[in-house]
Order: structure tokens, then sequence, then C-alpha cells
């Protein structure tokens, strides 16, 4: 059967990413195959998840690149190289121009840790999110997994979750619970739903 191809955009330890390889052995991604991950760091965690799970994995570092234009275009290289179908941004840090996300319309997906559009937009990310969410005393959060535009959390919603806030809540406890019930459950529906829409367009 035909596959869409996937690349995952990662920065750090990948636990969004193991969700993904976890859904594809399990079967729950079966429309579409992870054929390289993206690393934002070198020394990302992540990339050993995907040597484990016997995936390409290649950094490709901003710094080392020098400018935006010349990033993006290092990054062009790898996803022409796989023959790239589909990018899921999987903690993934990196702002990506709006000339880079022009190029994959509909084809970019992003999961934030929040019901946008709270808590999200330029600034919001990692545990950011979560102390805001705290620090405004909101009883449910939760993630959403939306496509990637020019603006930041800003493209169609594709699924949303909402996770109880609980007394007593941290940021980490907070975050942890909805790592766990919603973001390791959406993006794997997600990648797969995009994937199967990928297939169905290439066989008509």
């Amino acid at each position: 059967m035909l596959k869409a191809n996937i690349a995952v955009f990662v920065s750090g330890g990948g636990t969004n990413l193991q969700a993904l390889i976890d859904a594809q052995e399990s079967g729950i991604i079966h429309s579409g195959e992870i054929k390289v991950v993206v690393s934002s760091q070198k020394d990302a965690y992540a990339l050993t998840r995907a040597a484990n799970a016997g995936i390409p994995g290649v950094a490709v570092v901003k710094k080392e690149c020098g400018s935006q234009e010349a990033y993006e275009e290092a990054l062009m290289k790898v996803l022409k190289e796989y023959d790239i179908d589909m990018i899921v941004l999987a903690g993934y840090l990196s702002i990506l121009s709006g000339d880079f996300t022009s190029k994959w319309p509909n084809r970019i997906i992003n999961v934030h840790p929040a019901l946008i559009p709270s808590f999200c937009g330029k600034g919001y990310y990692g545990l950011k999110v979560h102390e805001e969410a705290l620090k405004y005393g909101v009883k449910v959060s939760g993630a959403t997994v939306h496509f990637v535009n020019e603006v930041p959390d800003g493209g169609q919603i594709i699924y949303q979750k909402a996770v109880e806030v609980q007394d007593g809540d941290t940021p980490e406890v907070l975050q942890r619970r909805i790592m766990e019930q919603a973001e390791w459950v959406l993006l794997p529906r997600a990648t797969e739903k995009v994937c199967a829409d990928i297939v169905k367009e290439s066989a008509e």
C-alpha cells in the first residue's frame, strides 16, 4: 500500500516523537511512515530515540547555517532527499518562516500544549504555557494539534482535547498530565488523518 513519507522535527527529549514511533508500530499510524527525524540541536535525545527505532536522524542547526534562509534551505534539502510528504513538529522550538510554511500548505502539523486560542502564539512554548495557565487559574487546559502557517499557533485546528487542572498542580505535573492524556493521543491521530488524506489525493 502507498504510504505518505513523514519527517518529524524535534528539538529536545522527543517524548512526542516516541508517541509517534509507538503509534506507527502499533498500527495507529498506517497511512504514513516516519522516514527521517530532523533536530534543531545536535545533542537532542530525540535523535537517540530515532536511532533506537532504526530511523535516520539529522541535525540542522540554525546557528551553523548563518541565516534563516540558509537554515530553511538546509531543511528543504533533507526533505527532498527523503521525498517527504508531510512534516510533524514534535516539540520543535525553531520558528519557520512564512516562505517555508507556504511551500507546505496543510502538510505541516504541530502540537501545542494548551487549548488554542488560550496561552499560544509567540513565546508560548514548553513549561511557560503551563506556568501561565496555572497563574491564570484555569480549571481546564489541554492540547491542540493544528496545521502550521506563517502565524505562530495560527493555523487551522485539527484536534483538541481538554485535560483537567487539579488543585496543587505544578507546571511540571500539569505538563506531564497533558502529554499523557492529550498530546500523545492527538498527535498520532492527526498524523494518520493527514497521511490518509495525502494518500487519497495521490490516488485520485
